[in-house]
């Protein structure tokens, strides 16, 4: 008899469930005198202008640390327009506990695109060190669109769509399906958020976090982002140099790759990673059952996709497809520590598909139970938590938002055919979805400015820190950022699998620590061993459950 579910009962994203508390808006902010979009203020700001006060219950399951405190501020939603119409932008802080040691702010974003970060404060308060942490205030703030700060909705029905959020084509390679839902949301994101859509970019964004510096009296920011959050942090270090103070960009994106061709580089980055997984499924071979190499694990592993495209199994209601494994294993990738539950999924499934499951009882009933609990886990831990105020899709319609905004995509349906074709050939543990069409493919609006050109020329004082087989941006992403940025970075790589580097215990921990605490870089790019095999689930840091990074 064999044994299944290695690790049951873990949220294979506990992170993402975190992150998905929102801020209700509770102290008003009149808006501040515009300065030009580009233009770094010449004197110091004056007092900080913000009444701190207290934040409003967060959505179901969130934590939120005590000491938080939220206020709003309003920000022109169209900065070429600074006297027009304003939005809301929800703001938080934890205040360093060692006023005389203090700084300044650490301002924070979490990923996404689409994630809130009024909550940020709180895990970062829990990972980051007395050394860090008395020298800042932590301050967190949900991006324009997103959670309390003015939210865009396209009306989608998150359970009925998620198949379709990330676009894998059909068993035969069709996407038809596809291009109708990019078609439909595109459109219903125009009757519902279209006076916003426009307004959501990046750069914009990068604006708001300037407006933040200013109205908390601050000559200058220091920032910590992930994934999406080091293209935040780049453009506002490529708008505002002077103002910048020290830079850590983890998980890092490619801005020559501004979005479609970045999307397309999840192909190689999930080949790749997967191996690792493999090699768990090696492991515990004599439990699972699935292979005694790494070659034979990807070979049954491809043979279970191919059973799975011809005839899907239906588990408990629950319809599993090809694609349902591929989206399935590529989620669990981000994290070592949900492995052994990934590959205990995939010899449930072979089992059924061979009609040879297992009937003894397990801990959950049958191994049809346990593994419909698990998928049923998994769906869940997909849907984003939103305030009651809150539009529930409203982190999945501000990640089309933003990513359509910064750039105009193709509009050619025959070249999202012909990648997709080209790709399923090329990465075919992905099955061409990264070259897919999303709704920015059909999007109703131009982008009004062009991505922001990074250069070296600036002061040295950005940190890059990279896992080698991170799955969402990949090491060939993060290379491109290393270049682009110059004389003005330095590039710390981790040697492990996984999304996000920080709060691993490897020495990329001691590095960002030394340089936030004190402004030292390292002297030259560096890789850091991964951490000891068996090591504890690390403090991983807050991802948004709305967008992919």
């Amino acid at each position: 008899m064999r044994i299944y579910g290695l690790i049951r009962g873990r949220d294979p994203h506990p992170t993402r469930r975190i992150s998905a508390a929102l801020l209700a808006a509770t102290v008003g902010f009149g808006g501040l005198v515009a300065l030009p979009a580009t233009q770094a203020a010449a004197t110091r700001p004056a007092e900080s202008q913000v009444a701190w006060g207290d934040c409003p219950p967060v959505a179901a399951g969130i934590e939120r640390d005590p000491r938080q405190q939220c206020a709003v501020l309003t920000v022109p939603l169209n900065y070429r327009k600074p006297h027009g119409r304003t939005i809301d932008l929800a703001i938080s802080r934890i205040a360093t506990a060692e006023p005389g040691k203090r700084r300044g702010i650490l301002l924070s974003n979490p990923g996404g695109p689409g994630g809130s970060g009024l909550d940020l404060p709180g895990m970062l308060a829990r990972m980051l060190p007395a050394e860090v942490l008395d020298t800042y205030d932590l301050i967190g703030f949900d991006p324009r669109g997103i959670g309390h700060s003015t939210p865009v909705t396209c009306g989608i029905d998150q359970a009925e769509a998620m198949d379709l959020i990330l676009p894998y084509p059909a068993t035969d390679g069709s996407i038809d399906a596809n291009v109708a839902f990019a078609r439909q949301t595109a459109q219903d994101c125009a009757d519902l958020s279209g006076d916003l859509l426009p307004y959501l970019s990046t750069r914009n964004t990068a604006r708001d976090m300037d407006r933040i510096r200013q109205a908390l009296g601050e000559r200058k920011l220091s920032y910590l982002g992930f994934s999406y959050g080091t293209y935040l942090g780049t453009v506002y270090t490529s708008l505002f140099k002077h103002n910048a103070d020290r830079i850590v960009l983890d998980s890092a994106i490619d801005p020559n790759k501004i979005w479609y061709d970045l999307w397309r580089t999840w192909g190689e980055a999930v080949a790749i990673r997967f191996p690792d997984a493999a090699a768990v499924a090696v492991r515990y071979s004599d439990i699972i059952g699935f292979g005694t190499s790494v070659a034979e694990v990807t070979a049954n592993y491809h043979a279970l996709l191919a059973a799975l495209d011809r005839q899907p199994v239906v588990i408990q209601g629950i319809t599993v497809t090809g694609n349902t494994v591929r989206e399935i294993t590529r989620s669990y990738l981000y994290e070592d520590y949900v492995l052994p539950e990934l590959v205990s999924i995939w010899r449930q499934v072979a089992d059924l598909v061979a009609g040879d499951a297992d009937p003894a009882a397990t801990a959950r009933g049958s191994q049809a139970a346990s593994l419909a609990g698990t998928l049923r886990d998994w769906q869940r831990s997909r849907l984003p938590l939103a305030a009651a105020d809150v539009p529930v899709d409203n982190g999945t319609a501000a990640l089309y938002a933003v990513v359509c905004a910064d750039v105009t995509w193709p509009r050619d349906i025959d070249r999202y055919r012909r990648n997709v074709a080209a790709d399923r050939r090329a990465w075919p543990l992905t099955a061409g979805m990264p070259a897919n069409i999303w709704p920015c493919g059909a999007w109703k609006y131009q982008a009004l400015e062009a991505p922001v050109t990074v250069t070296s020329h600036g002061r040295r004082n950005i940190l890059i820190l990279q896992n080698r087989r991170d799955p969402a941006t990949s090491w060939r992403s993060a290379m491109g950022l290393r270049v682009a940025l110059g004389r003005r970075a330095a590039f710390v790589g981790v040697d492990q699998g996984g999304h996000v580097a920080l709060g691993r215990g490897t020495c990329a921990d001691t590095i960002t620590f030394a340089f936030l605490a004190t402004g030292v870089l390292p002297g030259r790019d560096i890789e850091c061993p991964g951490p000891a095999q068996g090591t504890a689930p690390p403090v991983t840091m807050v991802r948004s459950v709305a967008g992919p990074l």
